[in-house]
């Protein structure tokens, strides 16, 4: 199992990051749209879309996707699309967490399709957006989310007591989740000291917001990649599965990579706007 989840991960990195980091922009956008309707797809089974409606709701999504802007251009970010997308999370994520209503319920499972195309194509608009300031920019928005999971991990390892949902992530913890948060705070502080590899969101959030009001933005930030974990997680247990698919071996789906950046990208962005 290490050793498939280790091969995948080399496989994944000797795609990704030669396309973030030297390829055009129009490139690096393709190759997200790819992945995007990927997760479209996973999002549709977990929601037990039948027969042929998971493949059905990715090419909708793509459709979405292409008639919402074209590829490789510098067109302007799409802050409504951002707004919505990041109503869902700050709403209806929390809102699906306590409640933990049924899936199986018409009008509830309608209403996360929906959601859905515009969670997707919003989450493809802000890291093509990001990518556009650069590459240092994009990848200090992903490691946003890294160090928050990261720090997460060992943080709960260590010191974990307290759980955080455990009705639908039992190995999460309140000491885990500020672990993560106080990773994220030292990288960026030290990367905003020694002003490395700028401009990055950290020194893009200090320059629009000040030290105050960036660190109130950084810490919800981590909080909506918290959310993302959670909500796939609610999603893929009500669906009975342990993965969103098995297209990532040793890893599960793609879902299951870029659950906590699907909140945090539009709202990123939205803060930079």
């Amino acid at each position: 199992m290490l050793k498939t989840r280790v091969i995948t991960a080399i496989v994944l990195l000797a795609v990704l990051l030669p396309v973030t980091l030297f390829a055009p922009v129009g490139a690096f956008g393709a190759l997200i749209a790819f992945v995007v309707v990927f997760a479209a797809w996973e999002w549709a089974r977990l929601l037990k879309l039948g027969g042929a409606g998971p493949v059905i709701y990715a090419l909708v999504t793509a459709v979405a996707l292409v008639a919402s802007t074209t590829l490789g251009t510098g067109v302007e970010q799409p802050r409504p699309l951002f707004q919505a997308a990041t109503v869902f999370w700050a709403l209806a994520g929390p809102f699906v967490l306590l409640r933990k209503p049924v899936l199986a319920q018409g009008s509830w499972r309608l209403f996360l399709f929906v959601a859905g195309i515009v969670v997707f194509v919003a989450c493809w608009h802000a890291l093509v957006a990001a990518r556009i300031e650069g590459v240092p920019f994009v990848l200090s928005l992903l490691l946003v989310v890294w160090l928050a999971d990261i720090g997460a991990y060992f943080s709960g390892k260590a010191f974990g007591k307290h759980k955080l949902a455990p009705a639908i992530s039992p190995g999460k913890t309140w000491e885990g989740a500020l672990g993560g948060w106080v990773a994220v705070l030292v990288v960026a502080t030290l990367a905003a000291l020694l002003h490395a590899f700028e401009p990055t969101l950290y020194s893009a959030l200090l320059e629009r917001l000040g030290a105050p009001r960036a660190l109130i933005a950084l810490t919800v930030l981590v909080v909506f990649s918290v959310v993302g974990d959670l909500f796939e997680s609610m999603l893929k247990r009500q669906a009975g599965v342990k993965d969103s698919s098995g297209l990532l071996p040793g890893h599960g789906g793609v879902l299951d990579r870029v659950d906590a950046l699907l909140p945090v990208l539009p709202l990123a962005m939205l803060l930079l706007g």
